[in-house]
């Protein structure tokens, strides 16, 4: 990504976040409660999480991912069966991850979970926090009810430290993020990963709380369809 491409993110995403604080204080539909200035930023990752589905690990290998298991015997979806069944899981995972401080964004077809730092893994690490496993066991759960799913497992970081150290790393939660979700039931032919790095910021990385934003888990699910 060019630096004149990330310098307009990054100035999009300040704008984003500044409207957001200015606005009265609502209800987080995601987690029930009043919106204070951390909920705001809450309400920020909710609306540039799944900016970027389809980017990371590119549209050839969600097609790959799909010839396979529709080769493996597993049916796709079609026509208008497929927004009825992502409504149906989406309504599922919105009761799931109530309270949990993880968002629910619908991108059109596709259900995106976004995961903050303060819940996924410590600073520069790739170990599951504990409170990480109720998140993930509630996403294996409705997984598992709604196989005609792949499920694209993303990992982000805040700018701190070399890029290349942070591509590295991303990978390694998106990793361990798949690897628990295989532990529970998830088979593994649905599951891809992608290293986003530093370069997909929902937040300013100028302030430890965009960075905590950015330091974050995508897992987006999207419809198994036929042809």
């Amino acid at each position: 990504m060019s630096n004149t491409h990330s310098a307009v993110k990054t100035a999009l995403v300040a704008v984003l976040a500044a409207g957001l604080a200015a606005g009265c204080q609502t209800t987080d539909p995601y987690t029930g409660q009043s919106q204070t200035s951390s909920a705001t930023y809450g309400a920020l990752i909710g609306a540039g999480a799944g900016a970027v589905v389809g980017m990371i690990s590119g549209k050839d290998a969600k097609q790959r991912k799909q010839r396979a298991l529709i080769g493996a015997g597993v049916g796709g979806l079609a026509g208008g069966a497929v927004g009825a069944y992502m409504d149906k899981q989406e309504d599922e995972l919105r009761k799931v991850m109530r309270d949990s401080g993880v968002t629910v964004t619908r991108k059109g077809d596709d259900i995106v979970l976004n995961m903050p730092g303060n819940i996924t893994f410590r600073t520069d690490s790739a170990d599951l926090n504990a409170q990480f496993y109720k998140v993930l066991d509630g996403v294996a759960l409705v997984g598992k009810k709604y196989d005609k799913t792949i499920i694209e497992v993303a990992g982000h970081t805040d700018s701190v430290g070399e890029a290349a150290y942070n591509k590295q790393l991303s990978q390694r939660r998106a990793g361990a993020v798949a690897q628990y979700l295989g532990s529970r039931g998830i088979s593994d032919q649905r599951i891809m990963t992608a290293a986003g790095g530093e370069e997909h910021p929902v937040a300013s990385n100028t302030t430890e709380q965009g960075r905590a934003a950015n330091r974050r888990v995508e897992v987006t699910l999207s419809p198994l369809t036929q042809g």
